[in-house]
């Protein structure tokens, strides 16, 4: 019997699981990883990552075989999970708690917001207002800078006068969009300063129904995507909720 192999749902399987296997180790991902789970032999595998490298969803390192997710790679795999993706109800119960303490002023709310954000992503939360042009709240950076990717001087550099010069990245997050969450990833972001290696999730939030400003997560691109889109949407939420309790 001739076995009927569908290559493209074969070479998109392949890319989901490189993706996600690189944003769990940060390490580059080899083709005798992949092989067992799916079945296949280590050279099948690797035929694969050619393609997908040439048609520039994977790359490799110089000094490993082993491949890792391009911009493309990562936007294909946050293309692909937003269909599927929900938040697990302890993390709902997590962030609710969080909010249960009273908030008596805008500004707490915000700081407050930064915080959560930052402790459910172990990134960069990070909270703007549009009513105040040069004002944001952050916290977290230490943990974006634990990462393997901010091993790097110039990069801890390039992050910090992003965060402490403003001016850029209120450009970037007073772009307008439609959906409850934008993700921006690496060469997208279109900031000399971070698309190396950053990528940020980004949504609206609301007081009586009118536009107050932006809620973020900044981290590598290597983020878990797949939890933290739908943590910030519904952050969100809440945030929204406090706010039209607050005078």
């Amino acid at each position: 019997m001739v076995r009927i192999v569908d290559k493209t749902s074969r070479r998109n399987s392949i890319l989901s699981a490189t993706v996600h296997t690189y944003l769990n180790n940060a390490q580059p991902i080899s083709s005798e990883i992949l092989a067992d789970d799916f079945g296949l032999s280590s050279a099948t595998v690797r035929n694969v990552f050619a393609e997908l490298e040439e048609t520039g969803y994977l790359t490799h390192p110089h000094t490993s075989a082993g491949r890792v997710p391009t911009d493309k790679g990562y936007r294909y795999y946050v293309d692909f999970l937003m269909s599927e993706i929900q938040l697990l109800e302890e993390e709902k119960r997590t962030i609710i708690d969080e909010y249960k303490n009273k908030l008596g002023t805008l500004e707490d709310a915000l700081e407050k917001t930064s915080q959560i954000i930052a402790q459910i992503s172990h990134c960069t939360g990070i909270v703007s207002l549009l009513e105040w042009k040069d004002k944001l709240f952050y916290k977290g950076l230490s943990y974006v800078l634990e990462q393997p990717e901010f091993q790097n001087a110039q990069k801890i550099k390039m992050l910090v006068e992003l965060l402490e010069e403003k001016k850029e990245l209120l450009a970037i997050l007073n772009r307008s969009f439609n959906e409850p969450v934008k993700i921006y990833i690496g060469s997208e972001i279109e900031c000399p300063l971070i698309q190396d290696t950053c990528s940020l999730i980004v949504s609206n939030y609301n007081k009586k129904n009118r536009q107050k400003g932006k809620l973020v997560i900044l981290g590598p691109r290597r983020m878990n995507y797949d939890s933290l889109i739908p943590a910030l949407e519904f952050i969100s939420e809440m945030l929204n909720k406090t706010l039209d309790q607050i005078e």
